[in-house]
């Protein structure tokens, strides 16, 4: 009777099963002539480097083993959270790519907890005219009525006719004229009162 293909084929080697791969020599403990068949790790930062013991050799050996022999309790701390991660680097959500405020947004929106409860972020302005709200002293968001009262207000203001042909009050202006053109431009056009 043919076996079903999910069972299993082949058989599980016991722990005290020699090693298949033993070199077939005797165990590296002096006076010892028993076959060496059992291979255990010579420190923990050659771990691929072994000791051949024979079965009651490897059994003290691995009776005193201690992997963290000799570390403080950082670099214990330090070794098991590189363990968490296969020795590998990690960074925080967010750090590349800035996806974990999106993640945690989201999860806070669906538990309904967390920054959706809280008050939310005011809205920054784009970043081509904050140079523009910073020349006119205006917060975003602004309106394009109170952005054309605060351009008439400093352009009465610096004009060089009010200030009798100042060259500084001249460049001043220049510059707060490129501000309310470039700040015009991305502010939405009201609706006439009474439409």
């Amino acid at each position: 009777m043919p076996t079903p293909p999910f069972s299993r084929s082949t058989r599980r080697v016991r722990a005290f099963a020699p090693d298949p791969d033993a070199p077939g020599r005797e165990c590296d403990i002096p006076d010892c002539h028993k076959a060496g068949d059992y291979r255990a790790p010579k420190s923990r930062d050659h771990l691929r480097d072994y000791y051949w013991f024979c079965l009651d050799h490897v059994r003290a050996y691995n009776s005193g083993w201690d992997y963290y022999k000799g570390m403080s309790p950082g670099e214990i701390e330090a070794n098991l959270r590189s363990d968490t991660g296969w020795q590998r680097p990690t960074w925080p959500l967010g750090r590349n790519g800035g996806i974990g405020e999106a993640l945690e947004a989201e999860l806070a929106a669906f538990a309904g907890i967390g920054r959706a409860r809280a008050t939310p972020e005011p809205e920054r302005a784009p970043p081509e005219i904050r140079e523009a709200l910073a020349v006119l002293g205006l917060d975003w968001p602004v309106s394009r009525d109170a952005a054309r009262s605060r351009y008439k207000e400093l352009a009465k203001r610096h004009h060089p006719d009010a200030n009798g042909g100042d060259k500084q009050s001249e460049e001043r202006l220049k510059t707060i004229n490129l501000a309310y053109a470039a700040l015009r431009g991305h502010l939405p056009v009201e609706a006439p009162a009474g439409v």
